[in-house]
């Protein structure tokens, strides 16, 4: 299944929902550039929604990795919820989930990110 994403604007914040396998950095160049323009306009704050992402390697980390730091360098935060099993054993073994905030639902997510 490939790599999609949407990016929708929410009150304080944008969602962006992803979906299928992130396992290329080049399938998530799209992605990168939607966040690096909206950082360049001075949005900071981020929940990623990856109920409907099935798989997740080191380059879809490496992803993450970027939007967080885009958004930390200006102030802001990326909140990360609907982590399935496998992807979430993933963030533990690469202790990324004491990097990331992790909810378990959106609600908690927008709670966590309007803080």
């Amino acid at each position: 299944m490939e790599f999609s994403f949407e990016i929708e604007e929410k009150e304080g914040y944008a969602l962006i929902s992803m979906e299928g396998n992130l396992m290329d950095k080049n399938t998530a160049q799209n992605l990168l550039s939607a966040v690096h323009e909206r950082t360049a306009e001075g949005d900071n704050r981020y929940i990623l929604d990856l109920t409907d992402l099935r798989y997740m390697n080191s380059s879809g980390i490496s992803v993450l990795i970027n939007i967080l730091t885009r958004a930390r360098n200006l102030g802001g935060d990326v909140v990360i919820t609907g982590v399935s099993p496998k992807i979430n054993s993933l963030l533990v073994i690469t202790k990324l989930n004491s990097v990331f905030k992790v909810t378990d639902t959106l609600n908690q997510a927008e709670e966590m990110i309007r803080e």
